[in-house]
């Protein structure tokens, strides 16, 4: 009889997207996990609450590179399609509006102003 080894899976990586990532896709979601627990998490809450949300906190995402990082020129990384999703995946981990506003800085301004 033939036995076959059954895969393992993994609960913290359901899709093997790990296997997927270049290093610098990896840095980049790195840097995005390190602002959002480091810099969004500790006020996310209180914003929520307070139904506010900081302009420091988007000047702080932009000095980070979070911004339009998938966009070339005016500073921006020029980073890939991939990279923009996992940085938008981190912040959403921790806050779901701070992800809606980065998503329409960079793809709903920051695109067209630099497009046209």
């Amino acid at each position: 009889m033939i036995q076959t080894r059954q895969p393992v899976f993994d609960w913290s990586d359901p899709f093997l997207l790990e296997d997927r990532l270049d290093e610098e896709e990896r840095l980049i979601r790195d840097a995005a996990r390190n602002f959002a627990r480091t810099r969004l998490e500790p006020r996310a809450a209180d914003d929520f609450r307070n139904e506010c949300a900081g302009r420091e906190i988007m000047r702080a995402m932009g000095e980070a590179g979070l911004l339009g990082c998938n966009l070339s020129g005016y500073g921006c990384a020029g980073a890939s399609s991939v990279s923009y999703g996992l940085v938008a995946r981190e912040i959403e981990a921790v806050d779901s509006g701070y992800r809606s506003m980065l998503s329409v800085q960079s793809s709903l301004v920051m695109w067209p102003i630099l497009t046209y």
